[in-house]
């Protein structure tokens, strides 16, 4: 099929380029997608960041190297991308367990991570529920922050802003300036959700904001303000669940689920443009429901 011959053939060229320094919008452009739609992708299906797992390719090929050969450690390190032998080490033994000098010891025991392919699995899972939708263009406003597609350290994620804001007030504080919900809004929803991926930001980042839709009661004040045009969305909601329950957890399996089952087999594309989680339900339980920006396919999956 098209999406997996396009989602393999990154990953040859990561492959083929491992001691090169890889450009992660080259390796999207072979997947004929944004870096930040194919990084996403890739975490979500694999639960590791694309950045981590070619770390891990390198350090693997590396200790083969060290195994098999009288290369010396810093030409080894040099040629996987390191700037010193002490950088390589402590990578090097991240992974592995032991020093680099060590690994070339005859009967010490290493770590191997393969190289990644896509293919289709058929599981036989219940079935998964979602809907297209075309919604007119609106405004929300909330809390913003530039997350890191790599996980690189310094960065707040997601994750960590929903609790940052539980614990400062400032969920409190958004809840009460997103004033009623508007009338195109499904009216039994939560007034805080998230967005991402709205806007362009620097380097290998991306923009996420906790969010509430612009009404007339709203008070805009203090908060970023984004526009999001009219877009044809794929909508998939969870089941219900406790909110006392870790809902991170059903966040990610439905994430997955998309990359992973319906997305490779759907008529359908992943296009740029905002992509919501878009929470709702009771004061005992809720649900999630993502909506995905996509477009019909010119070509059958």
């Amino acid at each position: 099929m098209e999406w997996l011959t396009k989602m393999n053939e990154a990953l040859d060229y990561i492959e083929n380029n491992l001691t090169e320094d890889i450009d992660f919008s080259i390796v999207a452009q072979k997947a004929c997608c944004s870096s930040y739609n194919f990084q996403r992708m890739f975490s979500f299906i694999t639960d590791v960041p694309l950045a981590e797992y070619i770390r891990r390719r390198r350090l693997t090929q590396a200790a083969l190297e060290l195994q098999n050969s009288n290369a010396k450690v810093i030409d080894v390190a040099v040629k996987y991308g390191y700037d010193s032998p002490i950088s390589f080490s402590r990578a090097f033994a991240n992974i592995h367990g032991i020093t680099p000098n060590e690994a070339k010891q005859s009967g010490v025991e290493l770590k191997a991570y393969s190289k990644i392919s896509f293919q289709i699995s058929i599981k036989g899972e219940k079935e998964m529920n979602y809907r297209i939708e075309t919604k007119e263009a609106f405004d929300v406003f909330g809390i913003e922050i530039v997350a890191s597609l790599s996980g690189e350290a310094g960065f707040v994620n997601p994750a960590e802003l929903w609790k940052q804001s539980h614990r400062n007030g400032d969920y409190e504080g958004l809840f009460n300036a997103s004033g009623d919900l508007p009338k195109f809004i499904q009216q039994d929803l939560c007034k805080i959700h998230g967005v991402e991926n709205y806007r362009k930001t620097e380097g290998n980042t991306f923009p996420y904001m906790l969010c509430a839709f612009i009404s007339e009661s709203s008070k805009t004040d203090g908060y970023k303000i984004q526009h999001i045009p009219s877009q044809t969305y794929a909508i998939f909601p969870s089941e219900k669940f406790k909110w006392d329950e870790d809902f991170n957890v059903v966040l990610r399996n439905l994430q997955k689920r998309f990359y992973s089952e319906w997305l490779p087999t759907a008529n359908y594309e992943r296009v740029a443009g905002a992509n919501f989680e878009i929470y709702g339900g009771d004061k005992e339980s809720g649900y999630i429901e993502l909506w995905y920006p996509v477009k019909q396919s010119n070509k059958t999956k």
